[in-house]
């Protein structure tokens, strides 16, 4: 099967008013492919084309903020004498969800959990509010999203399993900017072993006005997800319109395993995009 490869993701459109943007897929990869609306994406049931989703079952949603386990006992006596005080702050989110999609003729069952940690480094004022009060500083951040794709045993195909990952460490990579934030740039991979689909970001930083004139961003803006083998982009994830293009070379089950992956990222609750 031959892939269209080579695709620029660079540029998206933003209206005069500011209020839409799209993501512009290239013309050499829209003339191969096919866009399907997801209906009730970010909902409990999706659908598109021949695709169904079941009602989405989700887990309990945990969400458990708290104090990290570094004391900063002698800094604060310092702190103090100019009225703040600094503590680690750690901030542990988990989910799980499960559903199943179908063509109308084959079914496979999505298994996702989801979990999220964040230490942060807060500093507070003992006084009057200064610029000091309710600053704070990310330290690291662990995001991570996996799935597992069942198929029917009826069918002649492979379970996938997919992981995406977001990981930051200040120390680690040696940052000294306190300004650092956490940025939407998880990517990963689905496999069954055999085949390999990888799922990278799709950030943009570029814009193109109505008006024609070009400018940039002060920032990276997250718009979607590219799903990609060794021999080109097979899909792209429009997270703005809420979209799948589909290389129309996808055979039933390829695209049946690219729904299964999309609607996934799509039902997430701990690290969405949302617009």
């Amino acid at each position: 099967m031959t892939r269209c490869s080579g695709l620029l993701l660079g540029i998206f459109c933003l209206t005069s008013c500011g209020t839409s943007i799209k993501l512009a897929v290239p013309e050499a990869f829209k003339q191969q492919a096919t866009m399907q609306h997801v209906s009730g994406a970010r909902g409990n049931k999706m659908s598109f084309a021949n695709f169904q989703t079941s009602r989405i079952k989700r887990g309990v949603h945990i969400l458990s903020p708290g104090r990290g386990g570094r004391g900063f006992f002698l800094e604060n006596l310092f702190l103090q004498r100019i009225g703040i005080q600094k503590e680690e702050t750690v901030t542990n989110e988990k989910t799980k969800f499960r559903y199943e999609i179908g063509d109308g003729r084959n079914t496979v069952q999505v298994y996702a959990h989801e979990r999220e940690i964040i230490k942060k480094i807060g500093y507070e004022s003992q006084n009057k509010p200064n610029i000091f009060t309710g600053f704070e500083v990310l330290m690291a951040h662990n995001y991570v999203f996996s799935a597992l794709i069942q198929v029917d045993t009826a069918q002649e195909a492979k379970n996938w399993e997919v992981l995406m990952t977001n990981v930051y460490d200040r120390e680690k990579e040696h940052d000294n900017n306190p300004f650092t934030f956490i940025k939407q740039t998880d990517s990963g991979l689905a496999t069954n072993g055999t085949d390999t689909i990888y799922i990278n970001p799709l950030s943009l930083k570029k814009t193109e006005l109505s008006n024609g004139k070009t400018g940039k961003l002060p920032f990276k803006l997250m718009t979607g997800y590219e799903l990609s083998t060794s021999g080109g982009v097979i899909a792209i994830i429009d997270m703005i319109d809420r979209n799948i293009w589909f290389y129309n070379e996808l055979d039933a089950s390829e695209k049946l395993n690219v729904g299964a992956i999309a609607t996934a990222i799509f039902a997430r609750k701990v690290h969405d995009v949302k617009w």
